[in-house]
């Protein structure tokens, strides 16, 4: 069986003008992009001070890596739960803006705040329904940390683990972890390898591998919290949305999805055409957005078979960046941060504030080992789980 997460692409457009036919012209663009390059990379790198992330977690070294190149993208990454601490890319100006969310050392991470900004999740992405499933017969309990459900993999999921990192050189980061057999209730070793490649093209490729020695379960996504307007900027409910799905799993009071398959059309849940996010999230009488508190569902993704196919769109309404989601996945979570408090400062200096930010989670469908009728999770030894998404970044014309 093989699944499929990982690429996250951005493309980021080099802003000229005119046919460059003299050589005026061509110092001009050349002088351009080496502003852009060193801006970027700049701000990446002084944006946050590497040694706050330098710590030890479980007796493992945590630290910050930075990917760079020479077109004017930069990421900023931590070992600690392999996530996305910054993302920065120009927008319609040519100006460095960081569109992911999070914090400013490592201790903020760790502290009570949202656990999976930027992080990797598994190894169960979303719900499962009371803590439990059955593989041949046999049940498996896992840890209770959402309601009556477990959530993300559970009390420690991998967002909090510290994974082995090897940079070999500025553009890559290949991130590694061995979950043990029962680790929070899971059956198998599971070995997982991610790689964070920063291309040329400014495309930064996350991919996921993962092999077990014992029949189990795995539904491997990233957390990154994104706003297009920059970290800090106020709200996403002027943000456009198009995500081409015709369906989308509806779900009960506790965010489990229902088993039902139910049309988008004629429900706020209708994104076939770009909208704004908050155009319909006070939806009078909505069963589906009460549950879930604002918009928190999965959406039954069009095409959604083995090949890479494109999820969504969306449109920062200040900066003028687009954001494309392509997946190999099936499904795709929407989330608008309808959870997040203010309680706590970002690296910017901004609080998280409600629906500040959102999150695109690319995955199989919310409690899969108990939906027989949703797409399967399970994992067999011998098997490779393999995952693709990519997140193209430009800006609108």
């Amino acid at each position: 069986m093989k699944h499929s997460i990982g690429i996250v692409t951005i493309a980021v457009a080099l802003f000229t003008t005119g046919a460059c036919n003299n050589a005026s012209q061509n110092s001009k663009t050349t002088n351009t992009k080496d502003s852009l390059t060193r801006d970027s990379a700049a701000a990446c790198s002084n944006y946050l001070n590497k040694k706050s992330f330098e710590d030890t977690v479980d007796g493992k070294p945590t630290d910050l890596y930075v990917l760079k190149n020479s077109s004017g993208a930069c990421a900023a990454i931590t070992n600690y739960g392999g996530r996305i601490v910054s993302l920065i890319v120009p927008d319609k100006n040519g100006k460095p803006t960081d569109v992911a969310v999070g914090f400013k050392t490592l201790k903020e991470y760790e502290g009570p705040g949202d656990a999976y900004y930027g992080a990797l999740v598994g190894r169960v992405g979303n719900r499962i329904a009371k803590g439990k499933f059955s593989l041949d017969g046999k049940t498996y309990t896992l840890f209770i940390n959402n309601g009556p459900n477990s959530l993300h993999g559970g009390k420690k999921g991998f967002q909090a683990v510290v994974w082995d990192a090897v940079q070999p050189n500025d553009t890559t980061l290949t991130l590694s972890y061995i979950s043990k057999d029962n680790e929070e209730g899971y059956p198998g070793n599971l070995t997982v390898h991610v790689t964070y490649m920063l291309g040329m093209d400014n495309s930064l490729k996350i991919n996921y591998t993962a092999t077990t020695d014992k029949k189990t379960v795995v539904n491997l996504t990233n957390h990154t919290y994104f706003n297009l307007n920059g970290e800090g900027s106020g709200t996403i409910l002027n943000h456009l949305v198009q995500i081409n799905a015709d369906k989308y799993t509806p779900v009960d009071a506790t965010l489990i999805p229902t088993g039902k398959l139910d049309p988008v059309v004629g429900t706020p849940f209708d994104f076939t055409k770009p909208t704004a996010i908050g155009a319909r999230i006070d939806t009078v009488g909505n069963i589906q957005m009460k549950n879930a508190g604002g918009y928190d569902h999965n959406f039954v993704l069009n095409n959604g078979g083995a090949a890479l196919h494109q999820a969504a769109e969306v449109t920062g309404d200040q900066s003028g960046i687009i954001m494309d989601v392509l997946t190999t996945e099936p499904g795709l979570q929407f989330y608008i941060g309808n959870f997040m408090s203010g309680k706590y400062q970002f690296k910017s200096g901004a609080a998280d504030n409600y629906r500040t930010a959102f999150c695109m989670e690319t995955q199989h469908f919310p409690d899969a080992p108990n939906q027989k009728t949703f797409p399967s999770i399970v994992l067999e030894p011998g098997q490779q789980y393999n995952t693709t998404t990519v997140y193209k970044f430009g800006v609108k014309k």
